[in-house]
C-alpha cells in the first residue's frame, strides 16, 4: 500500500504530473486542504482538491481521502497533525510519500521536518518514508506581470487616442501601481506577525533516537516547563520514579542531559544562571514531547 500525503496549495501539475510521468503505484492520496485565508483563495484550493480527486481516481485509480488543515500558519499544530498521519500509515504497513511541494511553508516544512523525525524514531521503517519535491517547470507570476503590462499600453493608448469614462484612468492607476509593487517586492507584501513573531522557526529534528530514560527527562520538562538547575530537576525525577536522590543519580541525569543538549541531539537548551543552569525544552523538544504526548506510554523505566 503506498500512500502519498499532499498539502494542496495552488499548484496542480505539480501534485500529479510526476506520479503519472514516473508511473507511481498509488493506492491512497491524503489531500491536506487549508482552511485559512482569503474567502478567494480558500475556495480556489477547495476546488483544486476536488479536481484533483477526481483525477487521482481516474488517471491512477487511487483512493482519496480529503483532510482539512485547520490554520495554515501554525506549524505546531501541521507538525502533530504531520506526526499522527505518517505514523498511522506506517502502522497500516503502507509506504509513505510525503509531497511538499505546494501549501504554505509552515505546512510543508512541519510535515517534512515530521516526516524526518519518524525516520529517525522507527529506524526499521525508514525506507518506507520519502519526502519529495517537484520544480515547476516555469512560474506564472511573471506571464501575468506582462499580461499586465500589455494591458497598460491598451489603457494607454485609449486615453490618448480618444476621450474615455473615469474607470479606465482608474483602473490604469490601479495596474501601474500594482506593476511598481510587483517589481520592487516580488509576489509577496510584508511580514504577517503569528504568535507574537515574525519569524516561525522551523527546528531541525535529530538523527539519533530518544532512550527510555531520555524520554522521562523530556516529558518531565514538557509537564513542569524549566528547572532552575539540572539538580532540581534530578530532584523531581528521582521523586517522579520513586529512587533516591544520589550523586550517582544526579550523575546520571547530568549525563543524559547533556546528551539532549545542543552539543547532542538538540531537544534540551541550557541557560547559566550564576553556578547553575535552566534547563527547559528546545523547539524541537517541544515539539516532540508533544506529539508522544497524545501517546498512551508507560514513562517507568523497566
Amino acid at each position: 500500500m503506498q500512500t502519498h500525503i499532499v498539502p494542496v496549495g495552488f499548484d496542480y501539475d505539480r501534485l500529479i504530473a510526476p506520479l503519472v510521468r514516473e508511473q507511481l503505484d498509488v493506492d491512497r492520496v491524503i489531500l491536506l486542504e487549508g482552511a485559512v485565508g482569503s474567502e478567494a483563495n480558500v475556495e480556489y484550493s477547495r476546488n483544486l482538491a476536488e479536481k484533483l480527486e477526481k483525477d487521482y481516481s481516474n488517471l491512477l485509480g487511487a483512493e482519496t481521502e480529503r483532510v482539512v488543515v485547520a490554520d495554515v500558519y501554525d506549524y505546531d499544530e501541521a507538525f502533530e497533525q504531520a506526526f499522527e498521519l505518517i505514523n498511522a500509515e506506517l502502522d497500516a504497513g503502507g509506504e509513505v510519500w510525503v509531497n511538499v511541494s505546494a501549501m504554505p511553508r509552515t505546512v510543508s516544512f512541519a510535515f517534512a521536518t515530521a516526516a524526518h523525525s519518524i525516520m529517525v524514531e522507527r529506524e526499521g521503517d525508514r525506507d518506507r518514508i520519502h519526502t519529495y519535491y517537484t520544480v515547476p517547470e516555469k512560474y506564472l507570476e511573471t506571464e501575468l506581470a506582462e499580461e499586465l503590462r500589455r494591458q497598460v499600453d491598451l489603457l494607454q493608448a485609449l486615453r490618448e487616442g480618444e476621450d474615455v469614462d473615469d474607470r479606465v484612468d482608474e483602473r490604469l492607476a490601479s495596474a501601474l501601481d500594482l506593476l511598481d509593487e510587483f517589481d520592487e517586492r516580488g509576489t509577496t507584501i510584508g511580514a504577517k506577525e503569528i504568535d507574537g513573531s515574525h519569524i516561525v522557526e522551523l527546528p531541525v529534528a535529530s538523527f539519533s533516537n530518544v532512550k527510555p530514560f531520555e524520554e522521562v527527562i523530556l516529558f518531565t520538562l514538557g509537564e513542569h516547563g524549566e528547572f532552575e538547575s539540572v539538580s532540581e530537576l534530578a530532584q523531581e525525577l528521582a521523586r517522579d520514579l520513586g529512587e533516591e536522590y544520589t550523586d550517582s543519580f544526579r550523575s546520571k541525569v547530568i549525563y543524559n542531559v547533556d546528551r539532549l543538549g545542543p552539543g547532542g541531539k538538540g531537544y534540551i537548551e541550557q541557560e547559566e544562571h550564576g553556578k547553575s543552569y535552566r534547563t527547559r525544552l528546545s523547539r524541537i523538544g517541544e515539539l516532540w514531547v508533544r506529539a508522544h504526548s497524545a501517546e498512551d506510554r508507560d514513562h517507568e523505566l523497566p
